[in-house]
């Protein structure tokens, strides 16, 4: 087949269909198809898809299909297909700004996310253009940076909805927690001793470990609960690149860190009651995790998920190996 199109022109390739069967390929993200069909026909790169006047390479930034894009760096004609326009003079940024088709939004959960990747996606694009193309208007009169404003207004308050629930869902738990192990710390286990107020398991091991899992409980449930006070519904864009994700993380990790101290605190409180016995504990001990360890779980999924977004290496990879 790809002796073929080397010996077709370019109306036979466009009523046979090749065309079409490309920006399709392209959308799906169908890298081995369209890695041979370029090899064997490179002018395919710059054909014009039908009604939208755009290449292939403005489709895979409009679809987000980075394999496909990074081809372009072993392209040598690499500056003509991004200074290309479409129809309605978009160019490739214009792509890049436009919202994410349906389709492949839905591949990614949540929207805070959603908006974080299409922040990556323009900035990433935007790093590769000329000058000229970041402040070029289409034919709406609109430059990419407007046309991304436009496009994820919607996007942006479904964003912030998911923080704020996203918060919500941690803070009220933290706030309750802070407050009982509070109350556990300045509740002294066995009272004072009367000849010196101090308290009477004060040289107990299992006593001083009680006290030290309280104080980092403590410290890391408090500031999990301030980083998420901090972060309010009135934000703009940008934050939902860096400032937004990296307080979430902080956030996230703080409360997930004082779960630990939290069942020491626990088991050691009961063991300090029931002075020691274990066949006691224990069953309460494994009764009382499984909650924890499902919101746990929770939380943790979303700390990965969260961390993978913020910190995955640049969309748009420049150190491609030649394909052609």
């Amino acid at each position: 087949m790809c002796q073929e199109l080397q010996c077709s022109s370019d109306k036979q390739l466009e009523t046979g269909l090749v065309y079409e069967a490309i920006f399709k390929a392209t959308k799906k993200g169908m890298i081995e198809f369209v890695t041979a069909i370029w090899s064997a026909c490179p002018e395919l790169m710059s054909a014009e898809e039908e009604f939208t006047g755009r290449n292939p390479f403005m489709c895979a930034v409009l679809y987000r299909q980075y394999e496909i894009f990074r081809l372009l760096y072993c392209f040598s004609l690499k500056d003509s297909i991004l200074a290309a326009t479409d129809d309605e003079g978009n160019n490739i940024l214009h792509m890049a700004a436009m919202a994410e088709p349906s389709a492949r939004r839905n591949t990614i959960p949540g929207a805070a996310f959603h908006m974080q990747r299409d922040l990556q996606w323009f900035k990433d694009v935007k790093s590769i253009v000329s000058p000229s193309l970041i402040e070029a208007e289409n034919d709406d009169g609109f430059t990419p940076q407007d046309l991304f404003v436009e496009n994820h207004k919607g996007l942006v308050d479904q964003a912030k909805n998911w923080i704020k629930e996203t918060t919500s869902s941690c803070t009220v738990p933290a706030i309750l927690i802070v407050i009982i192990m509070f109350a556990a710390a300045i509740t002294v286990r066995g009272g004072n001793n009367q000849n010196t107020s101090l308290p009477m398991f004060s040289k107990d091991k299992v006593f001083m470990l009680f006290m030290l899992s309280n104080a980092l409980f403590l410290a890391s449930a408090t500031t999990s609960l301030l980083v998420f006070h901090t972060i309010t519904s009135r934000n703009l864009e940008e934050d939902f690149l860096i400032s937004l994700p990296q307080k979430m993380i902080i956030g996230l990790s703080s409360l997930i860190f004082s779960i630990a101290p939290m069942m020491v605190n626990f088991l050691t409180s009961l063991s300090i009651i029931l002075d020691g016995n274990l066949w006691v504990v224990i069953p309460i001990i494994c009764l009382v995790t499984v909650p924890v360890i499902l919101f746990a779980w929770k939380q943790v999924h979303l700390l990965l998920a969260m961390v993978a977004s913020t910190y995955r290496p640049r969309i748009f990879d420049r150190n491609v190996k030649p394909w052609m």
